[in-house]
């Protein structure tokens, strides 16, 4: 008798115990369709039930004749999983001592039978043919980065610093600079017959870069991957990848795992962007995974962005990833504003500003950026200054308008009969400016002056170049034609007073790119701000302030310099974690673990670690987290239940936050 094929399968469990392969028969009727990469259902002794997951390989038959349970259907016989992205997603689940299920999760979408069959029943993708002038585009932006056209060429890992600048298109459509940098990338990768991914933080930059490719490639050859598009749109979206032609993916943060064919560029916008952080588990960062993508596919690698976070600046001290200047240096004509001696020293605006803003509304848009949105985000007692809070749930106050009755940010109750806690006060004082407020002030300190609001409420994505005051959260805004006169960067200092280990690398990355907003030669006044952060503002040295800040790092062993854990969950597991952890790496030293200390539901310890002791922490942290949940099963009928240990682990979080 012939021995029956085995299929090797990962089950779609989130459960931490099943994060592996299981062997399964291949019954004679599924034989043709069982074939790696396909979706398949399987029975899961331990459950009692038929559950979904992944056909890996196929494997040799058990030598020792093993009993096999039986593959019980195949679900598609579109090969969803490819070898590159169960490698890639392997590599980046044990790097962040999380499944491989949970990162397919994000990336591949959910079955949609009607998208399916039309992709099934269709012709073939032709290969993108790049026309000449494309080609010739493409060579005249890259061609002031003196190599960066060589490293897309050889596959080369790259920081680049956009040019702080808006550009407009033959359409008339206003873009950033660093669209058409990306974009022209793109098109080289795409010239030569391989593919390139794309990846953005938000719907906002991913619409600059489709306007910027619009025309210069082929429809077909171009695709959308985010979360807004409907199932049906992703689902195909996702079969286009897999066709075996290359292609351009513009997507969000788990387009970074997009299995396209002939992988030839993954490029990364803004890697500072906390958007571009993966919060569901296993949490692992778009840049982590471009990176392990970047060794295992090959292909060029490029970081991009008017500022440089400190985990690529130290890949470029270290020679991992080159550094690509622009032959001629252009930066914003960035000036520090503060109160000038007779001005009230609590002035929002100082004259300096208010004079640049008046000058500049003669000839086009002026943009004002504001910390929060709202009228009056923050409200305190007007005796004490005691934070207002709700009587029911604790939760901050805020005021909608000038005179509203205040509501809670958490439960949305009104504050009729609010009292302070402190003195029995029940007099409110508004403590800052949301957007809404600073363009009432605004518009009555520039009458006649149409005002725009730009928050995510409001949401903008292009102004006119008729004179405006442009008010708009950090993130939030809009492009201008022609760029703006102007640009008035307010609350800088309440920004900077955030409690967060990188806020002045956030601070930086918000402001320069309100300032790459300018137009050419246009005045950038940042208010009430010195120090080091505001020197790299007016110097354009985003690069040296990530040095000095790993600098200052170093000594104080905080991310990036080192790897941090957070290790959560009930005292006795995470000190049973932790004794585990201490045994199987003992290079760790003293210092390396800080804490437990108890929270809300039970304790916390980080864990601090170096580069290269990363594969083996990872893996006994994973250990400790599979002998929990099986720990923590369900007990037998009859035995009482005990109390649930539970454990969870989330490798590289960017802040000592205890």
């Amino acid at each position: 008798m012939t021995a029956r094929r085995v299929a090797r399968v990962l089950i779609d469990s989130p459960l931490p115990q099943l994060d592996r392969l299981f062997d399964y028969a291949i019954p004679d009727e599924l034989a043709d369709a069982a074939v790696p990469g396909v979706r398949v259902r399987v029975p899961l002794r331990t459950a009692g039930r038929v559950v979904d997951g992944y056909l890996v390989a196929i494997g040799e038959p058990d030598a020792a004749g093993r009993p096999l349970s039986e593959l019980d259907a195949v679900v598609s016989p579109v090969r969803v999983l490819t070898p590159s992205l169960y490698s890639l997603a392997r590599r980046c689940a044990d790097r962040a001592a999380g499944s491989a299920s949970d990162i397919l999760r994000l990336v591949i979408p959910k079955r949609m039978v009607r998208a399916e069959k039309a992709w099934l029943a269709g012709t073939p993708t032709p290969a993108p043919d790049v026309d000449g002038e494309a080609r010739t585009w493409a060579d005249g932006v890259l061609s002031p980065f003196g190599g960066l056209a060589s490293a897309i060429d050889e596959g080369e890992r790259v920081a680049v610093d956009a040019p702080p600048a808006t550009a407009q298109l033959p359409d008339g459509t206003a873009v950033g600079s660093w669209a058409l940098l990306l974009a022209a990338a793109a098109v080289r990768a795409l010239a030569s017959g391989r593919s390139a991914v794309l990846v953005v933080p938000d719907h906002r930059d991913r619409a600059q870069l489709e306007a910027a490719l619009d025309g210069r490639v082929p429809a077909t050859a171009l695709v959308r991957d985010d979360s807004r598009q409907s199932s049906p749109a992703r689902y195909a979206a996702f079969l286009r990848m897999l066709a075996p032609t290359p292609c351009v993916v513009i997507g969000n943060r788990s387009a970074v795992y997009a299995p396209v064919h002939a992988p030839g560029l993954v490029a990364l916008w803004d890697d500072g962007d906390p958007l571009l952080g993966e919060p569901l588990s296993p949490g692992v960062h778009a840049r982590d995974a471009a990176l392990l993508r970047q060794e295992l596919d090959g292909g060029a690698l490029v970081f991009a962005g008017h500022t440089r976070t400190t985990d690529v600046e130290r890949l470029v001290a270290l020679g991992w990833v080159r550094e690509v200047v622009a032959s001629r240096r252009v930066s914003p004509r960035v000036i520090l504003s503060a109160t000038r001696e007779g001005e009230s020293r609590g002035a929002r605006v100082p004259s300096a500003a208010f004079a640049a803003a008046r000058g500049a509304l003669a000839e086009g848009p002026v943009l004002v950026q504001v910390a929060r949105p709202g009228y009056a985000p923050v409200l305190v007692c007007a005796e004490c200054r005691t934070p207002a809070r709700c009587a029911h749930c604790g939760g901050p106050l805020h005021a909608a308008r000038h005179g509203a009755v205040p509501t809670c940010s958490w439960c949305g109750r009104a504050a009729t009969n609010w009292g302070c806690q402190e003195c029995s006060s029940s007099r409110l004082r508004m403590a800052s400016s949301g957007s809404e407020r600073t363009a009432d002030e605004l518009g009555r300190a520039f009458p006649g002056v149409r005002v725009i609001v730009a928050d995510g409420e409001h949401p903008v994505m292009h102004v006119d170049g008729r004179p405006a005051l442009v008010v708009a959260t950090r993130g939030a805004e809009p492009l201008a034609a022609g760029g703006y006169r102007a640009v008035i960067l307010l609350d800088g200092d309440r920004m900077l007073l955030a409690d967060d280990l990188r806020i002045g690398e956030s601070c930086l990355r918000w402001w320069s790119n309100a300032a790459a907003l300018a137009a050419p030669g246009a005045p950038v006044h940042l208010v009430g701000v010195a120090g080091p952060v505001a020197r790299a503002l007016a110097t354009w040295t985003q690069a040296a302030y990530a040095r000095a800040e790993l600098a200052d790092r170093a000594p104080l062993r905080m991310p990036p310099v080192v790897r941090v854990a957070s290790v959560d969950g009930s005292r006795a597991a995470v000190e049973a974690a932790l004794s585990s952890l201490k045994a199987d790496v003992p290079e760790l030293d003293a210092e390396a673990v800080l804490g437990p200390v108890p929270r809300d539901d039970g304790v916390r310890a980080l864990v601090r670690f170096e580069y290269a002791a990363g594969p083996r922490v990872a893996e006994s942290l994973r250990a400790a987290v599979v002998a929990q949940a099986i720990s923590s099963r369900r007990p037998p009928k009859g035995r009482p239940p005990g109390a649930r240990n539970t454990l969870k682990v989330r490798v590289d979080v960017p802040d000592l936050d205890l």
